[in-house]
C-alpha cells in the first residue's frame, strides 16, 4: 500500500511537472524587423509579392520608407489599410521612416498613430543642415519641437544617423551635438551600425558614450574588404555579438535590417541570409 501511495505521488508530481514544464522552458519569440527601404525595387515591381515573400522568410516586424505626407498613405495606402495588411501577414508595422517638419508634423504622427507605428523616424539631414555646428544645433532645437508633437500622438520620434554626422567641425562632432542637445523624453535615436562603422567609431564605444539614447537597432553589415560596401548581416566585418550584448545600456527596444543596396547577392537572398543570421545568433 505504501508503494502504491508512493508511486501515485511521484506520477502526479511527474504530470505537474509535465504541464508546467513547456511553460518554463518556452523562448519569446525574436522580434526581427526590415526597414523596407531594402527591398524598395522589389517593392515598385510588386508589392503584394513582396511582402508575402517577406513574411516567408520569417520577418515579424516592418519599417517603412514609403509614407506620403501630401495624401497621406503608405505605399498608396491609407494607414490604417496598410498596417491591417501587414498585421495579416504577421508583420506589424512599428516603425515609418518619415521627414517630418514642423509644419507637417501634426498630419505625420496622427496618420503614423492611426498604422499603429511606434516610432517615426527621421531618415536623412540635408547637407543645408550640416555645413557647421551651429546648424546640428539648430536641427536639435526643432527635433525638441517635432517630438513634442510625437508625444501628444503617442508615438516617438527619433534620428537615423548616416556617417556625414561623425564628421569633426570646430573640435567638435555632430551627432555628439544631436544627442546632447536634444531632450531624451522628446528623441530617441536608431543607431545605424554600419554608417557608425563608417564614421570612424566602434559602435559598442560610441553606444556607452551615449547610454538609454539609442531604441533602435539599424542592423547593416559591411564587407570585409577595403571598399566598405553593404554586405548581408553576419557576413561582414561588424561585431554583432559584442553591439548586442550591450543593447541594455543602448536602450534598445527594436532592431530592423536594413541595406541600402546588393552587389553578390539578390535582395531576397540577402534579407533572407540577415534574417536567417540572426534568428539563429544567441545574443539575439
Amino acid at each position: 500500500m505504501t508503494n502504491r501511495r508512493k508511486f501515485l505521488k511521484t506520477t502526479a508530481a511527474f504530470a505537474a511537472g509535465s504541464m508546467v514544464l513547456p511553460m518554463v522552458s518556452c523562448t519569446k519569440e525574436k522580434v526581427i524587423g526590415l526597414q523596407l527601404y531594402t527591398v524598395r525595387d522589389k517593392i515598385t515591381q510588386d508589392l503584394d509579392g513582396t511582402l508575402n515573400r517577406l513574411a516567408e522568410i520569417g520577418y515579424n516586424s516592418m519599417e517603412a520608407a514609403g509614407y506620403n505626407v501630401v495624401d497621406g498613405t503608405f505605399y498608396g495606402m491609407k494607414p490604417k489599410a496598410f498596417a491591417d495588411k501587414l498585421k495579416g501577414l504577421g508583420m506589424p508595422l512599428h516603425s515609418s521612416h518619415t521627414v517630418a517638419e514642423l509644419d507637417t508634423a501634426e498630419k505625420v504622427f496622427a496618420d503614423a498613430a492611426e498604422a499603429g507605428c511606434r516610432y517615426v523616424i527621421y531618415p536623412y539631414l540635408p547637407e543645408e543642415f550640416r555645413q557647421n555646428i551651429d546648424g546640428y544645433k539648430a536641427t536639435a532645437e526643432k527635433f525638441n519641437k517635432i517630438g513634442e508633437v510625437a508625444n501628444k500622438h503617442g508615438v516617438r520620434f527619433g534620428y537615423h544617423n548616416h556617417a556625414f554626422e561623425f564628421d569633426k567641425m570646430d573640435g567638435q562632432i555632430g551627432m555628439d551635438v544631436l544627442i546632447s542637445e536634444t531632450d531624451p523624453e522628446l528623441v530617441t535615436f536608431e543607431v545605424d551600425l554600419y554608417w557608425v562603422t563608417k564614421g570612424g567609431h566602434n559602435p559598442v564605444d560610441y553606444i556607452k558614450t551615449h547610454p538609454g539614447r539609442f531604441e533602435i537597432y539599424h542592423v547593416k553589415d559591411m564587407v570585409k574588404t577595403d571598399d566598405m560596401f553593404f554586405s548581408p548581416v553576419g557576413v561582414g566585418r561588424i561585431d554583432f555579438e559584442s553591439i548586442f550584448a550591450i543593447k541594455e545600456t543602448a536602450g534598445m527596444e527594436m532592431i530592423f535590417v536594413e541595406q541600402d543596396r546588393f552587389r553578390d547577392y539578390d535582395a531576397f537572398e540577402s534579407v533572407e541570409m540577415s534574417f536567417n543570421y540572426l534568428n539563429n545568433a544567441d545574443f539575439v
